[in-house]
């Protein structure tokens, strides 16, 4: 697993999230993986829920992996994510477990 997209709850959250999502980027780009975090794209031309899980897709589908952050499970988007990636047979972790760069085996 090198290329990783981080899921987790934004919406309804103070600052979206976005705090817990860049430092699971920071952490995880130390470690030496390629991170796809949903926290950095621009907004959507349409701004809607909707514009953005479509930017979301299309990053999870790039990737190898996955890494929950606490609280996904009450996220809509990050349920689609989670249901996504395992069905596309990609590595589904929570974050924490993450420990080592990319060249560990966590399947």
């Amino acid at each position: 697993m090198k290329r990783i997209y981080i899921a987790g709850p934004m919406t309804g959250l103070p600052e979206l999230n976005y705090p817990a999502f860049n430092a699971a980027a920071a952490r995880l780009r130390a470690l030496g993986f390629e991170v796809e975090n949903p926290a950095e794209n621009q907004e959507p031309h349409c701004g809607s829920w909707l514009g953005y899980m479509r930017m979301a897709i299309r990053q999870l589908s790039q990737c190898d992996g996955v890494v929950l952050l606490p609280g996904w499970q009450e996220s809509k988007g990050a349920r689609i994510e989670h249901q996504l990636a395992t069905q596309l047979g990609l590595v589904v972790v929570p974050e924490s477990v993450v420990q080592h760069g990319p060249e560990f085996a966590y399947a």
